[in-house]
């Protein structure tokens, strides 16, 4: 037996989709507006996670420009069918609107770090798909969205069967369930003569849940179990909060493990938040008299402390998932369409960012940044850079999405005293730091200090108790910039828009202009503890 903790994938990893394949478990995360794409994890044990790689060139041209935040890619289900890893996943263009605007596709791989094919288009019925293998047969699961102003907007769950080499539909499409509730990312199992349906129930907030329900036949009618399998919309103090989104796996030994996602909630004026955003947990399952899914340790709730069956293997060597700019843990947002704005090879030892649109865009941010994974955390790099114009500007940030967004930032500014007068061109001013605070009210400079041009500067922000306090050394001295500020305006729990990622600490360049201005970055650390 192996004693895990949860989260086992901590900070921004949601709906975690679980297969074994052997002795290894796999888990794919939606990653939304953020590139590399599906990031997949692997353990022997299930306790210790490692980044396998990423489904690369899931979104055709590898671009999701003009996706809103949290948009993109929801709820990859990845599954095994004897011979070849299969993804399925929504890419979701609207978010907040009655038709959400979804694309499904599916791609394959025999390795789970390796090359994937290109994706191919799925019927579209709405988000959350799965697949599921039997004898030889495919069938597609989806949530049915219902557009229509007197409709059910979440009107249940349907399975299609597909041609496995075509993938076009085979028959009917046929309602399985729908329920008072809202349900979503079906996950189908078989077990002895049953069929058994897995649900997130109610949303992915602080209302989550995941329920089952059962049926003799693939295409129901389907009995829904009496109790939840897991929530914790009952209890606010439990731990670990928002737990649903669940998966059932059996163990090589004949035991059954589950994935779900959850959230660990800070404490706040305001009331709980989670900048962390969903994480991966794994519980262990058992099954009652009556043939339902329980937890091992009793009720509905998630357990922190863990113990799961595993079996003791030797590691193997990790090889690395192709196409990522600058490996993994970077992420950068929507797209790696055009790889030119970063370059990790003309200055050893730096990372060079060609400034594009600023912080808002939909388009071409120029950002490179790392999860967040706990609510204590520190990041600091060091960066070289000779704005002239307001309209350039390059530095450290804390970044949940285009409305919440701290930055402290090496730019330029008219003389001390000076009006904002807009005429950059003079080549008179001050290269200084602003520290900007970025929120669904607006956008605020924080501070501006002067400091010296030309020459590399090494900023840092530490966050603690829910502040981000910023920082830049000045003759090895940590110096405050600005005041601190809300770090748990970061979550997905801040403001009046669906939020479904988490906090990342980065680097960031832009220009406004001709985006031709250029930063140097070097020595980015990120310590979470």
């Amino acid at each position: 037996m192996t004693l895990l903790r949860n989260p086992v994938i901590r900070g921004f990893a949601p709906d975690p989709s679980l297969v074994r394949v052997g002795d290894w478990y796999y888990v794919a995360t939606s990653s939304f507006e953020w590139f590399p794409t599906v990031p997949i994890h692997r353990s022997r044990d299930l306790s210790h996670w490692e980044h396998a790689g990423h489904v690369r060139g899931a979104v055709p041209g590898d671009s999701l420009a003009g996706v809103p935040d949290s948009g993109g890619i929801w709820a990859p289900s990845l599954s095994w069918d004897g011979e070849r890893f299969w993804v399925v996943y929504s890419v979701v263009r609207s978010v907040g609107t009655p038709y959400f605007d979804v694309d499904t596709y599916v791609s394959t791989a025999t390795e789970a770090g390796g090359k994937w094919t290109a994706p191919r288009r799925l019927p579209s019925h709405g988000f959350d798909p799965a697949l599921f293998h039997q004898e030889g047969r495919l069938w597609l699961l989806n949530l049915q969205n219902d557009h229509r102003p007197s409709g059910r907007r979440f009107a249940g769950i349907v399975l299609t069967e597909l041609d496995r080499e075509t993938l076009t539909p085979v028959g009917d499409t046929h309602l399985l369930l729908q329920h008072e509730r809202l349900i979503e990312g079906p996950k189908l199992l078989r077990r002895d003569a049953w069929f058994y349906l897995v649900l997130a129930e109610g949303g992915t907030g602080v209302e989550h849940g995941a329920i089952v329900a059962r049926s003799r036949a693939i295409t129901g009618p389907y009995e829904l179990d009496s109790q939840p399998l897991l929530t914790t919309r009952d209890d606010p103090s439990v731990p670990l909060q928002k737990a649903g989104h669940a998966e059932l796996v059996e163990t090589p030994g004949g035991e059954w493990v589950m994935s779900h996602l959850t959230a660990r909630p800070l404490q706040t004026p305001a009331g709980p938040r989670c900048p962390l955003g969903r994480e991966t947990a794994i519980q262990a399952v058992t099954w009652d008299e009556a043939g339902w899914p329980r937890l091992r340790h009793g009720g509905w709730h998630p357990a922190v402390e863990v113990d799961v069956p595993t079996r003791s293997a030797e590691p193997e060597p990790q090889p690395a998932g192709p196409g990522d700019p600058l490996g993994w843990p970077w992420s950068t947002l929507r797209g790696y369409a055009d790889p030119s704005w970063a370059d990790a090879t003309t200055r050893p030892g730096w990372i060079r960012l060609r400034g594009r649109h600023g912080p808002e865009s939909r388009w071409a941010h120029s950002l490179l940044a790392q999860r967040i994974t706990e609510h204590r955390a520190e990041a600091e790099v060091t960066v070289e850079a000779g704005p002239r114009s307001f309209t350039q500007a390059a530095g450290l940030v804390l970044r949940y999405n285009a409305e919440a967004c701290l930055s402290l930032d090496l730019t330029w500014a008219e003389p001390e005293g000076e009006e904002q007068c807009g005429q950059q061109w003079r080549g008179v001013g001050r290269t200084v730091l602003g520290l900007v605070e970025r929120e669904e009210s607006g956008t605020r400079q924080v501070a501006v200090v002067e400091v010296d041009a030309g020459v590399p500067l090494t900023l840092g922000v530490t966050v603690e108790d829910g502040w981000a306090r910023f920082w830049y050394l000045r003759g090895g001295v940590r110096t405050p910039v600005g005041p601190p500020l809300d770090f748990s305006q970061l979550s997905d729990d801040h403001g009046s828009k669906l939020r479904f990622t988490g906090a990342m600490a980065g680097v960031h360049a832009v220009d406004l202009v001709d985006a031709s201005f250029t930063a140097d970055f070097t020595g980015f650390r990120l310590t979470c503890w």
